[in-house]
């Protein structure tokens, strides 16, 4: 049986979307997979009250403080023990879940991530990817898109095994080509991470590395997998977010294009921790939860962190 755990007091439109996402993917859910929804417990009973979902499919865990967007996630873990941030960590670290989802405060996530589940060995950072929607048809994923701000070359090299393992295991790509961003294709462009990042993914053994590629690659299927340290990429996804507003602003009706709500794909999973942690953007609505959801169902039922685990205990 999957246990699976949401925070149903983190987004902007908490519980009542969290509520409406529980729904919809408890209509076509698996058998083996139940929810813990974690939260103020008379709210999301009574919105649930009169809904078709059977009762055994949940269990409402009770917590009556809330991590609020604006404040200090490390002081706030701290102070408000009965969040429902706090909680859902505390039971993803006691095994009472297998996995935990929150449209939270991501600061809080991050930290709960980091000291309550840990890194797995061998791993000096964790990254969090983004989904980035092919003109084909395809999604790629960016990584890291805003977790690690400054890196080393060997991080890099760390977020490409990451994300390799993440697009073959979850978006189903076999062999996924991994380029490095840069701002040319040779061998020896770009500034000094570039350069000594090169030669590192060169060398990796798990990864397909295709070499450089540019801002014009990213959204054309030329590598799967595309790394770059957090400032880069978040610039790089904050743009492509914007595509979406600009074209629904000037009412651009285009099948590619609808493709950019980022709603439409969930959240992210943090990567390289030891237990699937999925962060959804802070606006979430209904089918970002239940895409959420299913990301974490298919994170547990191909075994990802096994894998990453065994991937990065033979290199220790």
């Amino acid at each position: 049986m999957m246990k699976i755990g949401i925070d149903m007091m983190g987004g902007d439109f908490a519980p009542e979307q969290a509520v409406k996402g529980v729904i919809s993917f408890c209509e076509t859910q698996p058998q083996n997979t139940h929810l813990f929804l974690f939260g103020d417990e008379p709210k999301i009973a009574s919105l649930l009250q009169n809904k078709t979902l059977p009762k055994e499919k949940y269990t409402i865990v009770h917590a009556p403080e809330v991590i609020e967007m604006h404040e200090h996630p490390t002081k706030a873990l701290k102070e408000k023990q009965q969040s429902s941030i706090a909680i859902g960590f505390h039971m993803l670290a006691t095994n009472g879940i297998d996995a935990f989802i929150s449209a939270g405060n991501t600061g809080a996530m991050m930290v709960g991530a980091l000291f309550s589940i840990k890194t797995i060995e061998g791993i000096t950072r964790p990254t969090i990817g983004a989904y980035i929607p092919r003109e084909d048809g395809s999604l790629g994923l960016l990584v890291d898109v805003g977790l690690n701000a400054d890196c080393k070359p060997e991080n890099l090299s760390q977020f490409a095994t990451l994300g390799s393992l993440f697009a073959e295991h979850i978006l189903n790509i076999p062999n996924p080509k991994v380029g490095l961003v840069n701002i040319g294709e040779e061998e020896g462009k770009g500034n000094l991470l570039a350069q000594a990042t090169y030669p590192l993914l060169k060398e990796n053994k798990q990864i397909n590395f295709i070499g450089n590629i540019e801002g014009r690659d990213i959204l054309i299927n030329k590598a799967d997998v595309m790394v770059c340290e957090g400032f880069t990429g978040n610039v790089l996804l904050k743009m492509a977010e914007s595509v979406y507003d600009i074209t629904k602003r000037r009412q651009i009706q285009d099948e590619h294009f609808d493709r950019f709500n980022f709603e439409a794909y969930g959240g992210v999973p943090v990567l390289g921790v030891a237990k699937p942690v999925i962060i959804g953007h802070g606006i979430s609505q209904s089918s970002a939860f239940k895409n959420m959801i299913h990301i974490a169902t298919k994170m547990i039922s191909t075994n990802l962190t096994e894998k990453i685990t065994s991937s990065f205990s033979n290199t220790i």
